[in-house]
């Protein structure tokens, strides 16, 4: 697997995750989760984008989030 590429947009409180390289994309679908699926020519998911995103701490919640990414090796 290719490196994980995150892009969080403070003005456009987005985060963009690419999972391939950007230049692959050809579409994006939206879903009704308020996630934005990035696809490559084939159709397959390259990337997705958070849109209204908020960084955790920004905001008072009761919510803790935790990741976790690993590798495929």
């Amino acid at each position: 697997m290719e490196k994980i590429k995150v892009i969080h947009d403070v003005v456009g409180h987005t985060l963009t995750i690419w999972l391939e390289d950007p230049n692959k994309e050809v579409t994006c679908e939206e879903t009704t989760e308020e996630v934005v699926l990035i696809k490559n020519r084939e159709g397959a998911v390259i990337g997705f984008e958070l849109l209204h995103y908020e960084p955790p701490g920004s905001q008072p919640s009761g919510l803790t989030v935790e990741t976790i990414v690993t590798s495929g090796a």
